[in-house]
């Protein structure tokens, strides 16, 4: 007995220096970040601006990997059934949390396959209109809405998307009735709006300040509590006369759910220190967005706030993911 207990001890103690070695040595290799959706975008742009410096700061080479398809299931479920290592992480938005409720049959689980690393940036969106559409204000669409509902569409870059999400939100919010047009992409849907196949678009900033600027399209509202300094003369949701109404995007970096907690706290430390440098923070700003990089357990909770959030507004509005 005395033998087997010894034995059981020695290899409870071999494991543990394993794991301890596994974590000061780590990384010995490249990293790869998974980013569900196709180059451009928010994920994409955002994982592009951290992995210079994350290499700079792991020693290692972090390596994008776009695994877009099936509103970012594709590329969640890769990352799900990867080794928990440290070495595959996963950039994702509100999919992350929507998805859930969106696909029921999922072959993983985003709530337990995954542990929060770092929440990384926030950003709005804006709402905009074709100069067509007889309103100027976001509380005049709203009017418009009510009076003629199913009048007003809206284009989006595919089920499931921040594009589509941020519209039915709004919709949920505002006891509104717009007809959703999806199309394959961000582009695509911008373009729809410029072209007048369709009234509004929720866009980032970004993707949509040239053509505000040039007067192709309309801004109604930015979706955020203050204004954005790449877009000074457009109100937010509360100036424009809809207070209820708020949209904040975010992109957050997230491990396979068994990856060590240590090797966890050294990747939060390099991607916040990644984020957190003086020319990606300004990069991102220019582009509408913030910096929030903090604690996993600070994402957890946004995760879970708005996984909530999220489920009631899709049920109550019967969102499909078509």
């Amino acid at each position: 007995m005395n033998n087997i207990i010894l034995l059981t001890v020695a290899a409870v103690v071999l494991a543990a220096n394993g794991a301890i070695a596994q974590t000061r040595d780590f990384p010995q290799r490249p990293v790869r970040i998974v980013v569900p959706v196709p180059p451009g975008g928010s994920v994409d742009a955002t994982a592009r601006l951290l992995a210079p410096k994350m290499t700079e700061s792991l020693g290692q080479s972090v390596v994008i990997d776009n695994r877009g398809g099936a509103s970012t299931n594709i590329g969640m479920e890769l990352v799900a059934r990867a080794p928990a290592d440290g070495y595959t992480l996963l950039a994702n938005t509100v999919p992350l949390v929507a998805n859930p409720a969106l696909f029921p049959k999922l072959s993983f689980s985003p709530e337990k396959d995954f542990v929060p690393v770092s929440l990384v940036v926030t950003g709005p969106s804006v709402i905009v209109a074709h100069p067509s559409v007889p309103v100027r204000d976001l509380a005049g669409l709203v009017a418009l809405a009510r009076a003629k509902p199913g009048s007003i569409n809206y284009s989006s870059s595919g089920a499931g998307t921040l594009t589509h999400l941020g519209a039915e939100l709004f919709k949920y919010l505002t006891a509104t009735n717009l007809v959703h047009v999806p199309y394959k992409g961000g582009g695509p849907a911008l373009a729809a709006v410029i072209a007048g196949e369709c009234d509004v678009t929720f866009q980032t900033p970004l993707a949509a300040a040239g053509q505000i600027k040039a007067g192709r399209l309309h801004a109604l509202a930015v979706t955020s509590n203050r204004r954005l300094a790449m877009l000074p003369d457009v109100p937010t949701t509360a100036e424009a006369g809809v207070p209820k109404y708020e949209f904040q995007s975010w992109v957050g970096i997230l491990a396979p759910a068994a990856t060590p907690p240590a090797i966890v706290r050294q990747l939060n430390e390099h991607i916040v220190r990644a984020a957190r440098t003086a020319d990606v923070t300004e990069r991102f700003a220019r582009e509408g967005a913030e910096v929030v990089a903090g604690t996993p357990e600070q994402f957890r909770k946004v995760i879970a706030d708005e996984t909530a959030l999220w489920a009631k507004v899709i049920r109550e509005m019967g969102i499909r993911a078509e």
